[in-house]
């Protein structure tokens, strides 16, 4: 696979993991709401999910995933749009991914928050390392 494929591949593999947590959620929420017996209008808006249901975990991460993520996605449309891709950008990518996944995993599961923090902070760098990176290196191209 080239450098434009691997991009591609980076953002759809971060597209499945939020239709998949997209569908935890599903899960989770129609569950809790069949064994409470909560009626689906009494939770129409977030304040009041909050203030019936138990497990917002999914609930939470999913709607993570489109906070940083977005700006992820904003770089590779970018990248592709402009044909310059530098030859650490897929990497990267992938590394991104990657700790979106984990802190998908840590969110929807234990959800030890400090866990969860350390894997965020290192998203959020190397997320801010590839678009310092791939600023100056189209700039000096």
């Amino acid at each position: 696979m080239g450098p434009q494929q691997q991009l591609v591949a980076a953002c759809a593999a971060l597209a499945t993991l939020t239709f998949a947590v997209g569908l935890r959620m599903l899960v989770v929420r129609v569950t809790e709401m069949r064994a409470r017996r909560i009626h689906p209008q009494t939770v129409a808006l977030s304040v009041e999910r909050a203030k019936r249901l138990d497990d917002s975990r999914a609930s939470d991460n999913y709607n993570h995933l489109f906070e940083l993520p977005v700006l992820f996605y904003a770089l590779c449309a970018v990248a592709l749009a402009t044909a310059h891709l530098p030859a650490w950008l897929p990497a990267a990518a992938w590394l991104f991914v990657g700790l979106r996944i984990v802190h998908s995993a840590i969110q929807c599961s234990y959800n030890r928050v400090m866990h969860r923090f350390a894997v965020f902070l290192a998203g959020f760098g190397v997320l801010a390392a590839m678009w310092a990176g791939y600023a100056l290196s189209y700039l000096a191209a």
